[in-house]
């Protein structure tokens, strides 16, 4: 079970978090910059190649402390072709260096659209018997908004593929009680959520009591994650909000079980921006900045099991 593999990862680097790979233009050195412009010009291919090398550069200084990545489609998806590459070649790579990938690509969609989505990020492409994993995600985040008819089509990938999901539950943006905290029946709607995404992994159990089907629980909320973790006792957690957001570690200790175990906390913007906000870093060691970042981090999360 990929649940398995990446709890594993998280018990040996000692470290439950999880770096988003979410490049700009204005977090991209200019070194990295000048480099793809002046060899593509300014054009869409030098943006998404400036975002593969920035990218590179964080997972080499990182691996070694940080069980997984998690980058967002949707910076390489606004460059077209040559983002798409960019995303693909970022997943490989991390891939390579022993990462657990989470691809957030957020989709939602019912039927043969759904088994699309399902089969290009999660599964494997037939075409006349000739085989091919196209995206290479470990895991992808998806909106369980048009009901479990959005969300089954991912099962069978899940299953024969070693893959792995995570559901938004309750997410980490300041308005998103205006739609989950609406009350249904006695109860809000992201705790129906998270009791169905509870039941929709149990056929996907991994062997430390959690299934390959997560859910998204904001650090922005550790209320909601308090009640969310009583109510989906199998259920991992991807964290986000930590940081940038205002999540802080010591709010986190709801999202883990008893054995320290259960979710993986996210930063983006603190790791791979982070040389930008300290003097000590200049553009050409922005490597090093970020892996303070994580080194800070994986400190600052030590406070979730005092």
């Amino acid at each position: 079970m990929i649940i398995d593999k990446l709890i594993e990862s998280i018990l040996k680097k000692e470290n439950p978090s999880v770096v988003g790979l979410d490049p700009r233009v204005s977090l991209v050195p200019k070194h990295i910059l000048n480099e793809c412009f002046e060899k593509y010009g300014k054009t869409p291919k030098a943006v998404a190649e400036s975002f593969y090398l920035f990218n590179k550069g964080i997972i080499d200084a990182t691996y070694d402390i940080i069980p997984a990545v998690k980058p967002q489609v949707a910076m390489y998806e606004m460059y077209g072709t040559d983002g798409f590459e960019s995303y693909i070649k970022t997943i490989e790579y991390a891939r390579e260096k022993g990462l657990i990938v989470i691809g957030d690509i957020k989709r939602s969609d019912i039927a043969s659209t759904a088994k699309a989505y399902s089969d290009g990020h999660i599964g494997i492409i037939d075409i006349e018997d000739n085989k091919y994993e196209i995206y290479k995600e470990d895991f992808i985040t998806v909106n369980p908004y048009l009901g479990i008819d959005s969300i089954e089509p991912y099962f069978d990938n899940c299953k024969n593929n070693e893959k792995g999901l995570f559901v938004l539950v309750k997410t980490s943006n300041p308005n998103s009680g205006q739609l989950q905290d609406l009350d249904v029946g006695g109860m809000t709607l992201y705790e129906k959520v998270g009791g169905l995404v509870n039941e929709w992994g149990q056929d996907l159990m991994g062997k430390y009591n959690y299934h390959s089907i997560g859910a998204v629980v904001g650090a922005t909320h550790p209320s909601q994650a308090e009640k969310l973790r009583k109510i989906m006792p199998n259920t991992f957690f991807l964290v986000p909000g930590y940081g940038a957001q205002g999540g802080k570690a010591e709010d986190l200790s709801v999202c883990f079980d008893k054995n320290g175990i259960g979710a993986i906390i996210n930063s983006s913007r603190g790791i791979i921006g982070y040389y930008q906000k300290n003097d000590k870093f200049s553009d050409e060691n922005f490597a090093d900045g970020a892996r303070e970042a994580a080194l800070n981090m994986k400190e600052d999360l030590k406070k979730c099991f005092k």
